[in-house]
């Protein structure tokens, strides 16, 4: 069930297609720092209530990155791996020109599961507005996410909790949940800074191995035989098993609601980077700061993704793109730290809080 509350959701669309018989939403969050933005999944089980919470996510996620968007996201409900290659083209078109009365004027599109620069593509062209969407090819104007904007923001984010803790990166240890292309740049970021990278998992498992793994070499075992499990010399365990492994560091960037309560009295860890959307909940992510354990949340960890697309959407460049993402991150990062520390708040509530403030100083009609 969607909740409303004084910041939205403004706007729900939903539309179905009877001859393709697909289903499709967007949510259009808050509008108060600008036009939504939030990209497209396509996978059977999205839904309403899944997208209305990603959008929530991204209007504090692009107040926090003081960015001129608001909150929005969209879902498309089918499978893409059973369905072909023309279908998708076709239902992404469909999707597309379904949301042309509000593209780009209150929402701007992007990519997210299953969606990538060339559906981004598809999708400007259907509806005639290059401006409609970001993570297009490059050849559109466009910073696809493929340059690992996301992983690298990740890879800030760490860094500077790290500083803040007092660690050194050459002398921790990381396991990284998922090796899509967030947990690859992040993989690759951090083991170019010296930190060692002990496990990885991704849908059929986890490998562990506690001297570290080489990351050119489980990039090719990925591309080669479809799952870092054939990774030599490494223990294999259950994909769940990466959050009960003996390390410094938990990167998630994977899938949602990984974390659970029960998990937590298992995890060694001391730092945990959401480098996914709502890996576990905001009560699990408080048990975890009475803990000790202290958390980047997923709305500034993650934000490489969304600082890519203000870039593109300005007609920025690549260069450009990877110095803002390091700027922005760095600085709202510390700035959360430092909030949490000094009104003794877990950093969900200190987010949170710069958040709303941002979007309130610009809103007419919200309330908190």
């Amino acid at each position: 069930m969607v909740e409303f509350d004084g910041f939205g959701p403004e706007k729900i669309i939903k539309v179905y297609n009877p001859k393709l018989d697909v289903k499709g939403v967007c949510v259009i969050d808050n509008s108060a720092l600008g036009p939504g933005k939030g990209g497209i999944r396509m996978t059977e089980t999205v839904n309403e209530e899944e997208v209305s919470r990603l959008a929530r996510a991204m209007t504090w996620k692009n107040a926090l990155a003081e960015l001129p968007f608001g909150g929005a996201k969209s879902g498309i409900t089918v499978d893409s791996k059973k369905i072909s290659r023309e279908k998708k083209d076709e239902i992404v078109k469909w999707f597309s020109k379904s949301l042309k009365i509000v593209v780009p004027s209150l929402y701007v599109a992007g990519p997210d599961m299953y969606m990538a620069e060339g559906e981004m593509e598809i999708f400007a062209k259907a509806n005639g507005d290059i401006k409609s969407c970001t993570g297009k090819p490059k050849h559109l104007g466009g910073i696809p996410h493929e340059l690992g904007s996301t992983g690298f923001g990740v890879y800030h984010s760490t860094l500077t909790a790290l500083k803040f803790l007092n660690k050194d990166v050459k002398k921790t240890t990381i396991a990284i949940e998922g090796f899509g292309n967030v947990g690859i740049f992040a993989f690759k970021f951090l083991s170019e800074a010296g930190a060692r990278i002990v496990a990885v998992s991704d849908s059929k498992g986890t490998v562990y191995r506690k001297e570290g793994i080489d990351f050119n070499e489980l990039e090719e075992v990925k591309q080669e035989t479809g799952s870092v499990i054939n990774y030599k010399g490494g223990k294999i365990l259950k994909n769940h098993e990466i959050v009960n492994i003996d390390a410094d560091i938990l990167i998630t960037a994977a899938i949602p609601d990984l974390i659970k309560s029960d998990d937590v009295n298992k995890m060694k860890f001391k730092l945990i980077v959401e480098g996914s959307n709502i890996p576990m909940s905001e009560e699990t992510e408080r048990i975890l700061y009475k803990k000790g354990v202290l958390v980047i949340p997923d709305i500034i960890a993650n934000a490489g993704g969304v600082i890519s697309s203000y870039v593109e959407y300005k007609g920025g460049n690549e260069k450009e793109m990877f110095k803002l993402v390091e700027e922005k991150i760095t600085k709202n990062v510390k700035h959360i730290l430092e909030l949490s520390k000094e009104e003794k708040i877990d950093t969900r509530d200190a987010a949170l809080r710069i958040a709303k403030k941002r979007v309130l100083e610009k809103c007419k009609i919200c309330r908190a």
